[in-house]
């Protein structure tokens, strides 16, 4: 794949020469923020990557009421479908062409591996506006069968304009889930991305522009989440709100849509998801060798992760003692060297509050197999973490980490399995490993969460949705579904 075999050198000097945009996007122009800008720092080293405008009640005021016009009264939403999609196609390939750039923001603004930015992230990118781009015009509206003397039409209309707030783990894919299926939908958007990760957010609204978007479709505003994000939460002009992140900041989201104008509150928050693995797993080493990669892919830093890896007790050490093998193999460095398997954590704060969590698991009694400490590096390092011993009360097993650190329990049957699995808050993803087809339908259906991976983890395209139970959200992200979100269904009865 091109951009996969640059060297670490080469993009030391893409690094080196990078002058990333700073400005909100907003009404197709740049625009600067309120005075000082905020700082961008880089996990990797701590550096200052760039200034970045500021945020707050009134540049959300301005891209809202660009929004606003664009949907009221500019040709997006009048469009036919399809040339929305070929908008879309467009937008793809512009992404496609700065696909070299686009992946070094990534990496530099969160720490994520070059490698993972450019052949992951910018694909899932990619290929999210390439998919809703070929998708709008292939939805069919309803006509039911009613009384001879009328006509019933069931349509579904763009919901208006769209508010959508962003985490920094996957800071374009997670966006684009959320602004592509709403643009083909003919809803404008506000996008505001993490603080930590702003810089690929402002590029995109750039390319969008570039690709055609007519003004105020996609608008882009930085800042951070008491200011920019409670600005855009409470904003009476916003129609529908679409938010990844923490269940404390969804909830503040649900409370500002009760406090305005009740818009609709769709959200993608936190994960505990459990991993199980019955003695009859086709292929036990592979199992383990899932395991290790899912809970370590993105430094740990993704709402999926498959933190509790729940363990038959017959081959518990076995398994244990192969991810716990894995994780001290595992390559972590310089984000910018295409051999970095892991790179830093997204900041010092958050490496902060990953050892506390580290620090209370050994208090509790947890037994520390690997990591457990800081690389002694300038950047936010960490070492792969595995605890076994670890019991379901203990905060090990119920509390996001949002870190590389997993957590091992042992259970005895296929019931206590299910018991331990479901018996957290959240409801995102969860694993299972088994040869029984019996069992893999009967725990797939027992296990409270969104999405069920058997005999494997991370698997899946655009074609299925993915999205959570419990206090893990609602709504759904990716394929046809997620037009339901930014769509309102009207009924049109005509008596003939």
């Amino acid at each position: 794949m091109p951009g996969t075999d640059i060297s670490h050198d080469e993009w030391l000097g893409l690094a080196a020469a990078l002058v990333p945009a700073t400005r909100h996007h907003i009404d197709g122009e740049d625009l600067p923020g309120a005075p000082g800008g905020f700082a961008v720092v880089s996990p990797r080293d701590g550096g200052t990557l760039a200034e970045v405008a500021d945020g707050g009640e009134a540049e959300i005021g301005l891209a809202v009421a660009a929004a606003r016009r664009a949907f009221d009264e500019g040709p997006w939403p009048r469009m036919a479908p399809a040339e929305r999609g070929r908008a879309l196609l467009r937008l793809a390939e512009l992404i496609e062409r700065h696909r070299e750039r686009l992946a070094l923001l990534v990496s530099l603004e969160m720490g994520k591996p070059i490698s993972d930015a450019y052949a992951i992230e910018l694909r899932a990118a990619i290929g999210t506006f390439r998919w809703y781009g070929e998708l709008a015009g292939k939805q069919a509206d309803e006509a039911p069968q009613v009384a001879p003397d009328a006509l019933a039409l069931v349509t579904r209309e763009p919901a208006g304009v769209v508010g959508a707030v962003v985490p920094w783990n996957f800071p374009l894919t997670l966006a684009s889930w959320k602004v592509a299926p709403a643009l083909a939908a003919g809803c404008t958007v506000v996008l505001k991305p993490s603080e930590l990760s702003p810089l690929s957010a402002l590029e995109l609204g750039r390319l969008a522009t570039e690709a055609g978007l007519p003004p105020g479709v996609l608008n882009v505003v930085c800042g951070d989440g008491p200011t920019a994000g409670r600005a855009l939460g409470l904003h009476p002009g916003v129609d529908v709100l679409a938010f990844t992140g923490s269940a404390a900041v969804g909830r503040e989201f649900l409370r500002y849509s009760a406090d305005s104008n009740l818009k609709r509150v769709w959200l993608e928050l936190g994960g505990k998801s459990p991993n199980i693995i019955l003695p009859d797993a086709p292929d036990l080493a592979a199992a383990a060798a899932t395991a290790a990669w899912g809970v370590f892919f993105n430094q740990g830093e993704m709402c999926t992760a498959p933190s509790r890896l729940l363990v038959h007790r017959s081959i518990a050490e076995e398994v244990t003692a192969a991810v716990t093998e894995r994780a001290r193999a595992l390559v972590v460095g310089d984000p910018l060297d295409p051999a970095t398997e892991m790179g830093p954590l997204a900041g010092e704060r958050h490496l902060e509050r990953v050892l506390g969590h580290i620090e209370a698991g050994v208090a509790a009694g947890a037994r520390l197999r690997a990591g457990g400490e800081r690389i002694p590096a300038t950047g936010s390092f960490l070492r792969p973490t595995v605890f076994d011993r670890v019991e379901p009360g203990m905060r090990l097993a119920r509390e996001e980490i949002f870190g590389p650190v997993l957590s091992v329990l042992v259970f005895d049957d296929v019931e206590e399995a299910v018991a331990l699995a479901n018996a957290t808050e959240y409801g995102l993803a969860a694993g299972l490993w088994t040869a029984d087809l019996r069992t893999a339908h009967r725990v797939s259906r027992a296990l409270r969460a969104g999405t069920v991976w058997v005999n494997c983890y991370e698997e899946g395209d655009l074609t299925v949705p993915f999205g959570g139970m419990k206090q893990s959200g609602n709504g759904r992200d990716k394929s046809v579904h997620a037009l339901e979100k930014y769509t309102e269904l009207k009924t049109t009865w005509i008596q003939l």
